[in-house]
């Protein structure tokens, strides 16, 4: 049997493991599949079976279970990991300073924000980076939380410079981060981990490529 033959089976066997240098390998052996015609250990997951049959969108590492390892290797040449990380910083900002002037205009912590920083940010990395790699969640994430810190510390500058009646940057300039930093430690509340935390999962989450069944077909008629 040929490679793309044997994963037509371990694709649907709950025995798979991924490893993204190598492939799908048999996680009893931790090897590529050398059957022909029939696998002893072949265990069927009815669950990747009806997801494999099905022609939807499939994104991560479920990706990299329903292609195979040529089409894994030119998703892999396709992944811009500098586009995705400039374009999550981008998002990242921008959700930021819209937190701190949403807050400061209606005198109210939308915790919602950090969601919607967080899926922005990994929407922004999808489109940009087009990654399989688990750096780009990982990153997505990191970007995501540091994005509502930073939204949060817009929000303190934001009341000071009203308090004080003076402008954003003259706050800015008088008082350091440490200052700021210490008035969002004393504002911090336990529900605001919650938040940080969808906003993370968000992030990792929507920073992985979507791959289609069309970008299938368009992997296999493309040439190395």
């Amino acid at each position: 049997m040929t490679r793309e033959e044997q994963l037509v089976f371990c694709k649907k066997c709950t025995n798979r493991k991924l490893d993204m240098q190598q492939g799908l390998l048999c996680g009893l052996t931790n090897e590529k599949a050398d059957f022909n015609l029939k696998c002893d250990t072949f265990n069927l997951d009815a669950e990747a079976e009806e997801r494999l049959s099905k022609t939807e969108e499939v994104e991560g590492e479920e990706a990299t279970i329903a292609i195979t390892e040529k089409e894994l290797e030119k998703l892999k040449r396709h992944q811009n990991y500098r586009l995705a990380l400039i374009a999550g910083l981008v998002v990242g900002l921008l959700g930021a300073i819209l937190w701190g002037v949403i807050t400061v205009v209606t005198g109210y912590q939308i915790g919602y924000m950090a969601i919607a920083i967080g899926a922005g940010v990994g929407i922004a990395m999808r489109y940009a980076g087009k990654g399989i790699d688990p750096i780009f969640g990982f990153t997505g994430a990191i970007i995501a939380i540091l994005s509502c810190v930073l939204g949060n510390y817009f929000s303190i500058v934001g009341y000071l410079a009203d308090f004080a009646s003076v402008g954003y940057l003259e706050v800015i300039k008088t008082f350091s981060f440490s200052d700021v930093f210490s008035l969002m430690v004393e504002s911090f509340s336990p529900i605001d981990i919650l938040f940080y935390g969808f906003a993370a999962f968000e992030g990792y989450k929507f920073a992985f490529r979507v791959v289609t069944e069309e970008d299938l077909l368009t992997l296999k008629k493309e040439r190395f």
